[in-house]
C-alpha cells in the first residue's frame, strides 16, 4: 500500500508570533528535556503532560522539568490527555506505538515523536509508515519523526555534507557511545555482561534495531538519485580481560544503577551496517559501544574516549565531519544526547504544524524556520 500525501508541498512559511498548544507525552530522558524546552520558550503553551511513574503523577510541569513549580499537572489518564485541545504532541514514551500515534492523528492533533520506527519508508517501516500516514490524511495532521541518530547525525547531517563534494565513492558513519562515562541506560538489554556465544545467540537491543537505521540509509541513497541493492550485518566483539565494576552517579542517566561485566564477558561490541549500491558497499553504520575502562577489554576500543559522531565521505574531495559537545577546560565532554535527541523533533513543531496533512521527512521539511530558540 502506497499513499500520496499532499506533504511534498510542505510549505516553510512558519510564523514568528504564533505560540503553539504542546502535549508532553512522556517524561523520561527526552521527554523531560522536551518539557523543559516548551516550559521555557514564549512560542510554546505546555496544555498537558501524560506520565507513568507514579511518582511524577500530579506534579506540574515546571516540577517536572527540573524548574519551580507551576503549569498543568501531569497524569496517567490518557483519555483525559486526549481529551484536550492542542496544536502538537511530542511524544516520547520509552516504546512507542503506531496505533495510539495513529489514533492522536485522527483526532486532529499534529504529532513529532522523538523514537520509533518511522523515520523514512523502507521495506521494514512501510506497513507502519502506511497506516500512519493514512491517520493523518483522515485528521488532517502531520507527522514527522527525529531524533540525533536515527534523524540527524546519520542521514540529515550526512546529505548536507554531501553538498560540497564533486563525486562520492562511500560513505562511513561512525556513533561512540562508552557505558559508564556516556551512559548506562539499557547496558544490558545491549549485551554488555553475555558471553560471547549468548550475545551472538541473540536477542540483544542493538543487534536487532538495525532497521531502524536502514531508514537513514535509505534516504540518503534516495537523495543521492540511486537505488538500495541490500542490507548486510555484521558485528565484532570485545571481552574484558578484568572485572569492570560500573555505578551511575547522581548526574547519570541510571543513579545508583551498579554492578560488573565480568572477566570473559561482552564489553565492548563494533555493530557494523552496510547497504549496497550498484554490486558494492556504499554505506556503512558503525555503531560503537564500550565499557570505558578500555585498557581491560580485548580487543582495546580505538574509537575515541566520549560520546560523538563522525562522518567520513571518501570521493573527491575526502571530507569528514565530527559532531560532538565542546571539551570542559577539565578536557572532560558533555553528554549531549538526551538534548540532541528531544530538540529535533522538538524544533520541527512549527513548521509540522503549519505543513499540509501528511508523513513528513526531512525531504518535505527542507531548511525548516527555528522559533523560539534564541531567548
Amino acid at each position: 500500500m502506497t499513499l500520496t500525501s499532499p506533504a511534498g508541498t510542505t510549505t516553510l512559511k512558519v510564523p514568528v508570533d504564533k505560540k503553539y498548544r504542546v502535549i508532553q507525552w512522556g517524561v523520561g530522558n527526552v521527554g523531560t528535556i522536551g518539557l523543559r524546552h516548551f516550559y521555557n520558550n514564549p512560542n510554546f503553551e505546555v496544555v498537558g503532560v501524560l506520565c507513568n511513574r507514579e511518582e511524577k503523577i500530579g506534579k506540574t510541569a515546571g516540577e517536572l522539568a527540573g524548574l519551580a513549580p507551576g503549569g498543568v499537572a501531569a497524569t496517567n489518564d490518557k483519555e483525559a490527555i486526549e481529551a484536550l485541545d492542542c496544536d502538537c504532541v511530542f511524544y516520547a514514551p520509552l516504546w512507542s506505538d503506531p496505533d495510539e500515534v495513529a489514533r492522536l492523528l485522527r483526532q486532529g492533533k499534529n504529532v513529532v515523536a522523538s523514537g520509533g520506527a518511522w523515520w523514512y519508508r523502507t521495506e521494514h517501516s512501510a506497513a507502519d509508515i502506511d497506516k500512519i500516514e493514512a491517520a493523518c490524511l483522515d485528521g488532517g495532521t502531520s507527522f514527522h519523526a527525529g531524533g540525533v541518530n536515527p534523524g540527524f547525525a546519520g542521514d540529515l547531517l550526512v546529505l548536507t555534507a554531501a553538498r560540497i563534494v564533486s563525486r562520492i565513492e562511500s560513505i562511513n558513519i561512525y556513533e561512540v557511545v562508552n557505558f559508564g562515562k556516556d551512559t548506562l541506560k539499557y547496558l544490558h538489554e545491549m549485551g554488555m555482561g553475555n558471553t560471547p556465544e549468548e550475545f551472538r545467540a541473540g536477542p540483544n537491543l542493538l543487534g536487532n534495531a538495525w532497521p531502524l537505521f536502514a531508514q537513514s540509509m535509505a534516504m540518503i541513497v534516495d537523495g543521492l538519485g540511486k537505488k538500495v541493492d541490500k542490507y548486510t550485518t555484521d558485528v565484532d566483539l570485545g571481552v574484558a580481560t578484568r572485572d569492570i565494576h560500573f555505578e551511575g552517579g547522581p548526574d547519570s542517566d541510571m543513579p545508583g544503577f551498579k554492578g560488573s561485566i565480568k572477566k570473559g564477558q561482552v564489553a565492548s561490541q563494533h555493530h557494523k551496517w552496510t547497504t549496497w549500491v550498484d554490486g558494492k558497499p556504499f554505506i556503512t553504520f558503525h555503531e560503537m559501544y564500550t565499557m570505558d575502562e578500555y585498557d581491560a577489554i580485548d580487543p582495546k576500543p580505538e574509537w575515541g574516549n566520549h560520546y560523538h559522531y563522525r562522518i567520513v565521505i571518501d570521493g573527491d574531495e575526502p571530507t569528514e565531519l565530527i559532531l560532538q559537545a565542546p571539551a570542559d577546560p577539565q578536557g572532560n565532554y558533555p553528554k549531549p544526547g538526551y538534548t540532541w535527541t528531544a530538540m529535533g523533533p522538538a524544533n520541527a513543531i512549527p513548521a509540522v504544524c503549519e505543513a499540509p496533512p501528511g508523513f513528513i521527512t526531512h525531504f518535505e521539511l527542507g531548511l525548516m524556520p527555528l522559533r523560539g530558540v534564541v531567548r
